[in-house]
């Protein structure tokens, strides 16, 4: 299990979600819930309570780790606009005694149960909370894949995904339930570590220029 970190850049920090966000992520998701067609943000205390419940059930099994996104930067406050999380942390048995084998850091990850508030998104939030992610993900981890994956009908999520360099894995029918309440087809994507420096560099582009890193 990993220990809670922190990741910080120029826009964004993403802290370890805790239940003493849950205010600030009722606020965070009640600005403009249309946006939220595919995205499994709470709605209100009660299911934001659940929500985070939930979530930290995860993060103490071992099984994910959950952030809080909160945006800084650009003379404004810091302000609590979403949560994100690394989950589907699989550690591969390797044959035996093969020095590839893993103890505490994953081989493969996916990053998501990403939402924003409305005025995060089209931001540098996302972009910069991407790249701090895998980086750590890749650089610290040293993982194989980072997968990531939307509702095959999320035409601006598939485009997003796409610009960063996700690669199409494939599609998966009647993959899971979907948002509104129909069963979800799930276009699948995927990052590998050869390409992450490619992936690095256009994520950095997109930001302008170097944000700070690193967990702390």
């Amino acid at each position: 299990m990993p220990e809670p970190f922190t990741l910080e850049g120029r826009f964004v920090r993403l802290e370890p979600l805790s239940t003493a966000h849950v205010d600030a992520l009722v606020v965070a998701a009640s600005e403009d819930r249309s946006t939220y067609q595919w995205s499994s943000a709470p709605d209100g205390h009660d299911q934001t309570v659940a929500y985070v419940a939930a979530a930290l059930q995860k993060v103490a099994a071992g099984e994910q780790v959950a952030f809080t996104t909160v945006r800084q930067g650009e003379g404004r406050a810091d302000r609590v606009v979403g949560t994100t999380r690394f989950y589907n942390m699989a550690t591969w048995k390797w044959p035996p005694g093969s020095p590839l084998q893993r103890h505490g850091v994953p081989d493969v990850v996916d990053i998501g149960y990403t939402w924003l508030a409305a005025s995060a998104q089209r931001s540098p939030v996302n972009t910069e909370a991407k790249l701090l992610m895998m980086r750590h993900a890749f650089e610290v981890w040293q993982v194989h894949r980072v997968g990531l994956q939307t509702d095959a009908r999320n035409v601006r999520s598939r485009a997003a995904i796409e610009r960063i360099g996700g690669r199409l894995d494939g599609i998966l029918r009647a993959d899971q339930p979907a948002m509104d309440d129909t069963v979800r087809t799930t276009a699948r994507f995927s990052i590998l570590a050869a390409e992450w420096p490619e992936v690095s560099e256009r994520l950095i582009a997109r930001l302008g220029k170097r944000p700070g890193s690193g967990a702390r």
